[in-house]
């Protein structure tokens, strides 16, 4: 997950012929992961159908989580994000990703009557929770049940979430994170070393 988070921040900030060689490791490494689902429909990582799906909902992911728990954005700020992603996108051959807000609705439209509840997802929340990648327990369980609360409310209905996102009071604690924590600058992590590489304060993204 840590590797997954670094990449989406290299693709976006790190220098154009260090993310392309990143990027082209990815894709090497998803070619070799091939199975089939537990209803026995094959599947291969590098599908374009599962790349477009894929860069759609972290994208999405990525969206709600800043105008929930940081500072809310619109719907013009949604479709800049997916149309300034297409490229990157495009390297990871998710060649179909969606370049704007409609067309993300549309794909989750399409994709929606081929989604089903699976105990999988259960079982990945499980792992996720235990999983030793912030120094507290709590605040990553915190976290576990905001992921839940951004994912819309028909695929938590279908999936079967309903009853794991915040609790009472929790939205307001994130809000009070995510703004201090957008204004933390790491100074090894790409967002910070892309300001120093433009001649700009390590910290310019973050005031």
């Amino acid at each position: 997950m840590r590797r997954t988070g670094y990449a989406a921040m290299v693709t976006v900030y790190a220098p154009a012929e260090a993310a392309r060689a990143m990027i082209a490791g990815v894709v090497r490494a998803h070619e070799r992961v091939a199975s089939e689902t537990p209803n026995g429909v094959a599947y291969r990582a590098n599908d374009e159908p599962l790349l477009n799906w894929v860069h759609a909902t972290a994208g999405f992911g990525f969206f709600e989580a800043y105008s929930r728990f940081v500072r809310p954005l619109s719907r013009a700020d949604m479709d800049q994000l997916f149309a300034e992603g297409a490229t990157g996108a495009a390297l990871y051959g998710a060649y179909g990703a969606p370049r704007s807000a409609n067309e993300m609705d549309a794909l989750f439209e399409t994709m929606a009557p081929g989604l089903e509840r699976s105990d999988i997802i259960l079982e990945f929340l499980d792992i996720v929770r235990s999983a030793p990648l912030l120094p507290s327990r709590r605040a990553q369980r915190l976290m576990i049940r905001a992921a839940v609360e951004i994912t819309p409310v028909w695929a938590r209905e279908l999936l079967g979430l309903e009853r794991l996102g915040l609790r009472p009071g929790e939205g307001a604690l994130l809000r009070v994170l995510g703004s201090a924590a957008d204004k933390l600058a790491i100074e090894s992590a790409p967002p910070a070393q892309a300001c120093v590489r433009m001649g700009l304060p390590s910290d310019y993204l973050y005031r």
